[in-house]
């Protein structure tokens, strides 16, 4: 231990107290994760050592062969989980072991459900696997040394758990990190060299970097003169995984299991993938991938900025994390790896922005994803809307995204529709071609600020009257997707808010001629709602949609929709001002009875109707007091 003059005592952020707690006093069902977490933590730190080694291979020293140790001590009660991969500096140890990155641990308590079992496999998924340790011991510390640093600048972190931690300097010979766990009073098992075994069997058996224990026995060697030769201290070291990379096995030498653990070995996940594809592509560019979907969505999906879950090795040796170039962001919560041959080991985010290898193994791994998803879709309904139900709005970026996977992506896609009881998206659009009537040559949608919001829309009277079904989109991204998704298997998709309504062959001959004969007959009418609506409204004129309300807005086919508005000022952008087409359903009685008010009245009714298609569309006014008093002031003439 360092003197106590360079000793520095902290607190841990808030978050980290209550997580600590967490670990001590709740999660005891799955005691074991926290040797999978640390194991694994291990891994990655010689990974980023291998990496930075590619442009400074100094790094290494006089220790060029990585790997992960294990130590049981009995009689001290600890175990200890050693790596000599990157280390960390004082500034580091403060940062990753003080607090938790990104704020995670909100969101992280927010999923806890009281069930230990449950909640324990959330551990890793939140980047607070750390802490993990905290299940089986009551004392925690952590001595690193940051390869970049000599001997002298190593760091000692110690805590009991209890809110506070210590952080001093210390002389460290080997670069990289040791973990002591002293261990608590009932977590025997793991002072048990079998037990340990089997859980890194278990965890970390295709980790690529071997994990080694101690070997209480080994096999007496003689010189050629008999005399018995000392072991060397290397020879003492057990591997205990294969390390033999998974995915550059034969898939038919490999189970289910395997590749299940596997995943949570990649993905920090303690619940089964969903569904998984391991390919091995040959050709102009080769490349292994193994990618994964899984069940549960990160806490950090919806920030478009977080890093991806796909890893990039060449030639088995680890290049990077996250690489955002393999899989485009509306698949960002595939998880995985791609091992190619076709790029050097020095490879740099910039190289492989603009590589042709790349943008291969990119196009190629999105297919992938994108069939296994479709197979699923086929294969098992059920599974598919608990996919959709997790990561459908995210795939909805992929229209805007990836123009050459659209019709791809579409056939993905899930909707609720006026055909359906529930607000579920269970509909694609293969279903809605099915189920299109005769002579109907649309796709018909409507984007609203709610479920409730669309099926109520007074648009859709007309089309409940003939039977038209009509998707109801409910989120945010909707309008976005819609305004890149115009069609699909040569069908266009077309709003009923927007622009002219021509239901085409849908009309017969008797309704057109009906039609025209109410446009002409309200021509009069039209001018007095003009006249009373004056700059308000772009143009107003009989509508053909509406059956049982009085009126509606509707957006011009070449004006920026209700929705699309809405979410560029949600972003902070400036919208110029929409003015709305007016149509009005002249067999109204509330529109009847107006034709007998004088200018005065009908002003008033006019501005009340607009007012209130203002709010069946928009959900808002910007100028409620006024609606209201107009109101009040009509009621009680009335």
């Amino acid at each position: 231990m360092a003197e106590a003059a360079q000793t520095q005592k902290h607190g841990f952020q808030t978050e980290v107290k209550q997580l600590l707690n967490l670990m001590i006093h709740s999660l005891y069902s799955n005691k074991e994760i926290f040797l999978r977490e640390l194991v694994s933590n291990a891994s990655d730190a010689a990974d980023k050592l291998r990496f930075k080694a590619l442009s400074d291979n100094s790094l290494y020293g006089d220790d060029g062969d990585l790997r992960v140790r294990i130590t049981i001590d009995k009689e001290n009660r600890t175990l200890t989980i050693s790596d000599n991969g990157i280390g960390m500096t004082r500034d580091e140890v403060m940062t990753n072991l003080g607090t938790i990155a990104k704020s995670g641990t909100a969101e992280f308590f927010g999923q806890l459900s009281g069930d230990e079992a449950k909640d324990s496999k959330l551990i890793g998924q939140f980047g607070v696997g750390f802490y993990s340790a905290f299940i089986v011991a009551d004392e925690v510390t952590v001595r690193t040394r940051s390869a970049y640093e000599p001997a002298e600048n190593g760091v000692e972190w110690n805590s009991k758990g209890e809110g506070e931690f210590e952080v001093a300097d210390t002389q460290k010979s080997q670069r990289g990190t040791d973990i002591i766990l002293r261990l608590k009073d009932d977590a025997d098992e793991f002072l048990d060299d079998f037990r340990i075994r089997g859980v890194i069997n278990k965890y970390s058996e295709h980790l690529s970097i071997p994990v080694q224990m101690w070997k209480e026995a080994v096999e007496e060697q003689k010189n050629d003169d008999g005399e018995v030769i000392t072991p060397a201290q290397d020879a003492r070291w057990e591997t205990v995984n294969s390390g033999q990379a998974l995915w550059t096995r034969d898939k038919a030498d490999i189970s289910d299991e395997e590749y299940k653990e596997f995943y949570k070995t990649v993905a920090h996940d303690f619940d089964d993938p969903l569904l998984w594809s391991h390919n091995k592509v040959e050709g102009t560019h080769e490349y292994t991938s193994l990618l994964y979907v899984p069940k549960r969505a990160p806490w950090d999906l919806w920030n478009r900025e977080q890093q991806q879950g796909v890893k990039l090795y060449v030639k088995r040796v680890f290049i990077m994390d996250d690489a955002e170039q393999l899989m485009p962001t509306y698949l960002r919560f595939v998880k995985g790896l791609i091992d190619t041959n076709d790029l050097p080991l020095n490879v740099s985010r910039e190289i492989l922005q603009d590589n042709k290898i790349t943008r291969s193994m990119r196009n190629g791994s999105t297919k992938k994803v994108l069939q296994m998803l479709k197979k699923l879709a086929k294969d098992d309904a059920e599974q598919y809307q608990g996919f959709w139900d997790t990561f459908g709005n995210v795939l909805k970026e992929g229209p805007a995204e990836d123009s050459g996977n659209r019709e791809r992506i579409a056939e993905l896609l899930r909707f609720a529709s006026t055909h359906t009881d529930e607000q579920t998206q269970n509909v694609s659009l293969d279903d809605y071609l099915e189920r299109m009537k005769e002579g109907q040559d649309k796709i018909y949608y409507i984007v609203a600020d709610s479920f409730e919001a669309a099926k109520n829309n007074p648009a859709l009277e007309i089309f409940r009257k003939k039977g038209i079904e009509v998707l109801l989109l409910s989120e945010r991204i909707d309008e976005w997707l819609m305004s890149h998704l115009t069609e699909f298997k040569e069908k266009p998709l077309q709003s009923v808010t927007r622009g002219d309504l021509d239901l085409g062959d849908l009309d017969d001959e008797e309704d057109k001629a009906e039609q025209e004969k109410s446009e002409e007959a309200f021509k009069a009418q039209l001018e007095r709602f003009e006249k009373a609506l004056g700059e308000r409204v772009k143009k107003v004129r009989v509508t053909h949609r509406l059956t049982n309300s009085p009126a509606c807005i509707i957006t011009d086919d070449h004006d920026m929709s209700t929705q699309m508005a809405k979410l560029m000022e949600a972003a902070g952008q400036k919208v110029p001002e929409t003015k709305y087409i007016f149509e009005v359903n002249p067999d109204h009685p509330l529109v009847v009875k107006m034709q007998g008010k004088n200018d005065e009245e009908f002003a008033e009714w006019a501005q009340v109707l607009l007012d209130q298609a203002t709010l069946a569309e928009r959900g808002n006014l910007k100028d409620p007091a006024s609606f209201v008093a107009r109101l009040n002031k009509l009621m009680l003439n009335a």
